[in-house]
C-alpha cells in the first residue's frame, strides 16, 4: 500500500468535525478490518460519509470530504464488534481512492479552516442557530437548557455538530457544513437549514391542523347536535319532534278523505320510526308534503253570469259564432247543473284558428283557474298517473300537478294537440287519458306516487287537436266542435282588433302612424297567406312594418300601407308567396 495513503473507514449518514474525540462501535467485518489494519500500522484513519446505504463497494461510493484522526483506544468486544475511540483533526479532501478486499485507502489534503470561533458575528450567529433551534416543536423540540451547556462546556466544533446530529440534516449538507473554510460560513449554513426546517413546520402544523379541523368538525357537529336535541327534550322543545308531531297534526286537519288519510298515517309512523337523516325518511316526508299540498277540497265558487261569459268570449274572439254559442250552451247547463259533469268539449282546427287561446277565455268565463298541458309527443303512460315511490326522482303525474300548482280542484284543463300522443314501449298514455276523461272513472282516479283515489270530476277538460286522426275510443268521450277556417271579412276584422296592434308591438311602431285600408288586407289576405287561421296573416303584416322601418333608417315615419306599397316591401318574398298560393288552390 502507498505509504501516502490513509485508511478510509465509510460511516453511515455520520459527518464529524476536527477537534472532537468520537465514539464509535463497529461491527461490519469490513470496517473492523479497515481499524485493525490502522492501528496495526499505526496509521491515522478518515471517517468519509458514504453515498449507499449497504457497505460501499466503489471509490464512487464513498465522499470525497472526510475528517481524518488519529486511533486513541480499539476495544475488542467479544461478539467480534470494536469500540473505537477516533481523535479528530482535521476536515480533508480525498483523491485516489481506491478498494483492495474491501479496505478503501485514499490520499488525504487537509482543507485549511480559519478560526474565527472568537469574533463577535460567530458568536451571534452560534446564539441565533441556538435560538431559532428552540423554536422547533414536535418530535425535535430542543430542551434549551441542553444546548446552553453546550454553548458554555464545549468548543465550537461540538456545538455545531451537535445541532447537526439534533436536527438529523441531510448528508449532503453535513458534508457542505464540514468543508467550508471559516466557522461562520458553517453557522451560515446550519442557520439556513434550521430557518428551513422552522418554515416547514409551520406549514405541516397548519397542514395537520386544517385535516384536524375537517375531520373533527362532522364529529363535533354530530355531538352538538346531539346535546342540543338533549336539552330540547329536558326542555320539552325538541325541534325534529316538533316538525314531526305538526306533520301529524297536518294530516289529521287535512280534508282528505278517509282511505288517504288512513294511508298519510301509515307512512307518518313509518316515518316517525326512521332517522330523519335517513334517505328513505326525507323521502317519506316529501310524500307527505305533496299528499297534503293537494287541493283535497279547495274549490273555486264562482256564481256562473251567462251575459259576462259571452261578453268576454266575444271581446276576446271575433268571428266563430257557432262555436261560441255551443260554448255558452255548455256553459248554460253547468249552471243549470251546478257541475261539469257531461261531454268533454274537443276543438278540432286548423293552426291558428285560436283553439288554445279558446280554453283559456272559458276559464275566464267561469272565473276558474286555467291550466294547459301539452301533450305533443308524450308517450309514456307516467306523464299521466306518475312515477311508483320506489323509483329515484319519483313525482306524480302531469293532471296532480296541475291541480296542485292552481291549489283548486276544479280548474278548466287544457289538454293541447291530443291528436299527436305518441305510443312506445313505456305504455300507452292513451289508456291512462281514457279514464281521466270518463266521468265515470274519474271520480277515483288513482296516480301512481300519491297512491291514494282522487275525484277529477270537478275538472273541466277542454282537448285541441289539429285533426280528427283519433281513436273511437278517445272520440267517444269528447264532443267534437269543429273550428272553421275564418272568412275574408272575419280575418279584416280580427287584423283591425288585434293583429295590427300586436305587429306594431313587436315591431315599435306607434299606431297611429300606420294607415292601413281593409282593401289592403284583403289584398295581403289574398295574395299572401293560405291558412284558415291568421297566423301567417300576423306574421306578414309584422314583415311590412319591419320592411318600412328599414326603408326609413329605423323610424316609423307616418305611411299608407297601400296593395301597391304592400307589393314594394314585400317583393322579395313575392315569387314565394304566389307559389305557396297555387300549391295550396292544387291540394284542395
Amino acid at each position: 500500500m502507498d505509504t501516502m495513503k490513509e485508511y478510509i473507514l465509510p460511516l453511515r449518514d455520520l459527518v464529524m468535525h476536527p477537534g472532537l474525540t468520537v465514539p464509535v462501535l463497529i461491527d461490519n467485518p469490513m470496517s473492523v478490518a479497515c481499524i485493525e489494519a490502522a492501528a496495526k500500522n499505526r496509521q491515522k484513519i478518515v471517517l468519509a460519509a458514504q453515498h449507499t446505504w449497504g457497505y460501499p463497494a466503489n471509490p464512487e461510493d464513498v465522499y470525497d470530504i472526510g475528517t481524518i484522526g488519529d486511533i486513541a483506544q480499539v476495544l475488542r468486544m467479544p461478539d467480534g464488534a470494536v469500540h473505537v475511540m477516533i481523535r479528530t483533526t482535521d476536515a480533508v479532501t480525498l483523491s485516489d481512492i481506491s478498494v483492495d478486499d474491501g479496505i478503501f485507502t485514499g490520499v488525504a489534503t487537509p482543507i485549511a479552516i480559519m478560526d474565527d470561533s472568537a469574533h463577535e458575528q460567530t458568536i451571534a450567529l452560534r446564539d441565533k442557530v441556538a435560538k431559532n433551534l428552540q423554536l422547533l416543536s414536535g418530535p425535535r423540540k430542543i430542551k434549551m437548557d441542553k444546548l446552553r451547556t453546550i454553548i458554555q462546556d464545549y468548543p465550537l466544533p461540538a456545538f455545531i455538530d451537535s445541532v447537526m446530529q439534533i436536527m438529523d440534516i441531510d448528508t449532503d449538507i453535513a458534508v457542505r457544513v464540514l468543508c467550508a473554510p471559516t466557522w461562520r460560513d458553517k453557522l451560515v449554513i446550519l442557520l439556513e437549514q434550521v430557518n428551513l426546517m422552522l418554515e416547514t413546520a409551520k406549514i405541516e402544523e397548519s397542514i395537520n391542523r386544517r385535516i384536524h379541523q375537517q375531520m373533527e368538525s362532522g364529529r363535533r357537529e354530530a355531538i352538538l347536535q346531539e346535546k342540543m336535541r338533549a336539552i330540547q327534550r329536558e326542555m320539552g322543545d325538541d325541534s325534529e319532534e316538533i316538525d314531526t308531531e305538526n306533520l301529524r297534526k297536518r294530516i289529521e286537519k287535512s280534508p282528505m278523505p278517509a282511505d288517504a288519510k288512513e294511508k298519510a298515517m301509515s307512512e307518518w309512523r313509518r316515518m316517525r320510526s326512521m332517522s330523519p337523516m335517513s334517505n328513505e325518511g326525507g323521502l317519506l316526508k316529501t310524500y307527505l308534503d305533496e299528499l297534503l299540498s293537494m287541493p283535497w277540497n279547495k274549490s273555486d265558487k264562482v256564481k256562473i253570469d251567462l251575459k259576462s261569459a259571452r261578453e268576454i268570449l266575444d271581446s276576446q274572439h271575433s268571428g266563430m259564432q257557432g262555436v261560441k254559442e255551443r260554448i255558452l250552451e255548455h256553459i248554460a247547463v253547468m249552471k243549470k247543473t251546478g257541475s261539469n259533469r257531461g261531454t268533454i268539449l274537443c276543438m278540432v282546427g286548423a293552426p291558428g284558428v285560436g283553439k288554445t287561446s279558446l280554453g283559456k277565455s272559458i276559464a275566464a268565463a267561469l272565473g276558474r283557474k286555467y291550466q294547459r298541458i301539452s301533450l305533443g309527443g308524450i308517450s309514456d303512460e307516467a306523464h299521466f298517473r306518475g312515477h311508483r315511490k320506489t323509483y329515484i326522482g319519483a313525482q306524480t303525474g302531469r293532471i296532480m300537478d296541475a291541480l296542485k300548482r292552481c291549489k283548486t280542484n276544479n280548474p278548466v284543463i287544457v289538454l293541447d294537440e291530443i291528436d299527436k300522443m305518441g305510443r312506445d314501449w313505456r305504455g300507452d298514455p292513451e289508456a291512462a287519458l281514457l279514464e281521466i276523461l270518463d266521468p265515470e272513472q274519474n271520480k277515483t282516479f288513482r296516480d301512481h306516487y300519491l297512491e291514494v283515489d282522487f275525484d277529477l270530476s270537478n275538472v273541466l277538460f277542454i282537448a285541441t287537436a289539429n285533426s280528427m286522426n283519433l281513436s273511437s275510443a278517445l272520440k267517444d268521450r269528447m264532443e267534437i266542435i269543429e273550428i272553421p277556417g275564418y272568412s275574408m271579412d272575419d280575418k279584416i276584422r280580427i287584423a283591425r282588433e288585434h293583429l295590427i296592434a300586436r305587429a306594431a308591438h313587436d315591431t315599435g311602431w306607434d299606431m297611429a302612424n300606420i294607415d292601413i285600408s281593409d282593401n289592403a288586407i284583403r289584398h295581403l289576405v289574398q295574395n299572401y297567406t293560405s291558412e284558415d287561421g291568421v297566423r301567417e296573416l300576423q306574421r306578414e303584416l309584422t314583415a311590412i312594418l319591419r320592411r318600412a322601418l328599414l326603408e326609413n333608417d329605423g323610424e316609423d315615419v307616418r305611411t299608407e300601407f297601400t296593395p301597391e306599397k304592400i307589393d314594394q316591401l314585400l317583393s322579395v318574398r313575392k315569387s314565394a308567396g304566389f307559389s305557396k298560393r297555387i300549391g295550396f288552390g292544387i291540394r284542395a
